[in-house]
């Protein structure tokens, strides 16, 4: 015990021997989990890992979008060794977006009737995420998850690439991370019939497409995505497989099939 004891102060002596700005760059380099993971070894990182400047670097890199120049002014900067200022507003701006992306996904999953999704109820989805100001690693975090329905991981893909527009390979880093990236969407379309002069019109075309989350991330697949983006002119998402939809568009009646 005597032994052990000696070690601990020996190693705590050797920490607070490390210059502070040397500490600090190396706590700037960890992520949120790890960065709270390093603040729980020892008293010297407790009080590095709750520093202000690391509160506030992580917070702006979160959410670049906010107005800091307001939202600064509710932080309250005092010691940086408390849980006061940028780390608490890091943590009550977190629980704000947990909580506002689980109205998005009870809205999706209260939609959902017989496994299909109309697409009112998706494209209201995207806006509930536009209104609540989610950013990119909010979606990350809460909606690209193998755990929630597939929807609800286009959901936020569509959000990240049409509304945030974020890099298509950052996207897809995150779906890859995410372990999501290989989730099969099935999507069909319809082009209505023009009517020609003489009274009479074309037939409808459809179109079937089974790609991944992945394939809709990439610049070639645009094409999908913008068939969804359209969604004003669709009617409604039908799901057979949990890793499926079906986009039937007006006029036509749902189908049970997928693509072939």
């Amino acid at each position: 015990m005597g032994e052990t004891r000696r070690e601990m102060k020996q190693s705590e002596s050797l920490q607070a021997s490390l210059p502070e700005d040397i500490a600090l760059k190396i706590a700037s380099f960890l992520p949120v989990g790890d960065l709270c993971a390093l603040g729980s070894c020892s008293r010297f990182w407790r009080e590095f890992c709750g520093s202000d400047v690391l509160w506030e670097s992580l917070t702006r890199q979160r959410w670049p979008s906010l107005n800091f120049s307001t939202e600064s002014s509710s932080v309250d900067h005092g010691d940086s060794s408390s849980l006061e200022g940028w780390r608490d507003f890091y943590v009550k701006r977190h629980t704000e977006m947990a909580e506002r992306a689980m109205s998005v996904v009870q809205h999706v999953e209260q939609c959902l009737f017989s496994d299909s999704l109309e697409i009112r109820d998706y494209l209201k989805a995207i806006e509930l995420l536009n209104s609540m100001r989610l950013g990119f690693k909010d979606v990350e975090m809460f909606l690209f998850r193998a755990e929630v329905n597939v929807l609800l991981n286009l959901v936020g893909l569509h959000y990240c690439m049409h509304w945030l527009e974020v890099p298509a390979e950052h996207v897809m880093e995150a779906l890859r991370n995410s372990k999501i990236s290989q989730r099969e969407v099935c999507v069909k379309w319809w082009n209505l019939g023009r009517l020609l002069f003489n009274g009479f019109g074309m037939r409808d075309e459809s179109h079937c497409r089974l790609v991944s989350l992945q394939d809709l991330a990439l610049p070639q697949d645009n094409q999908v995505l913008a068939v969804i983006h359209r969604g004003q002119f669709t009617r409604s998402f039908a799901s057979r497989y949990p890793y499926s939809i079906l986009l039937v568009l007006p006029g036509l009646s749902r189908s049970s099939q997928v693509c072939d």
